[in-house]
Order: structure tokens, then sequence, then C-alpha cells
């Protein structure tokens, strides 16, 4: 891994970058969902990536949450 794995401050960019795609994604899938043709396979993939993403961003909040045993 990078050096700069646990500075805090490259923690949150890389939360914010992640979160801005989740919120793209869900745009994308909504619009999908709303047309008249929808790629199933497309959609399911679009959703695979968003849970993807969600479950990062979970991994990045708990990291940055300060360790009380420390």
């Amino acid at each position: 891994m990078f050096e700069d794995d646990d500075n805090p401050l490259v923690l949150q960019m890389k939360l914010h970058e992640l979160q801005q795609e989740h919120r793209d994604l869900d745009d994308v899938i909504n619009r999908l969902s709303d047309s008249a043709y929808v790629d199933q396979l497309q959609l399911r993939r679009l959703k695979k990536r968003k849970l993807y993403l969600k479950d990062a961003i979970a991994r990045l909040e708990s990291r940055l949450i300060p360790d009380l045993n420390a």
C-alpha cells in the first residue's frame, strides 16, 4: 500500500471521491430505470458497482474514526 494510506486528509479526499461516484451512479441508475428500454445487464452491473462503493465508503469512514484504545 501507499505511505499516505493512513493520512486523514488523503482518506477524506478518497471518501469524497467515492461518495460523488456513488451519487452519480444513483442518478444514472434512476435515469436508466425510467427509460422505455432498460438493459437489465447494464443496470445490474451499475447496481453492483454502487453497492461496492457503499461498502468502500463505510470502510473509509470507519478508518477515519479515531482508535479509542490508542
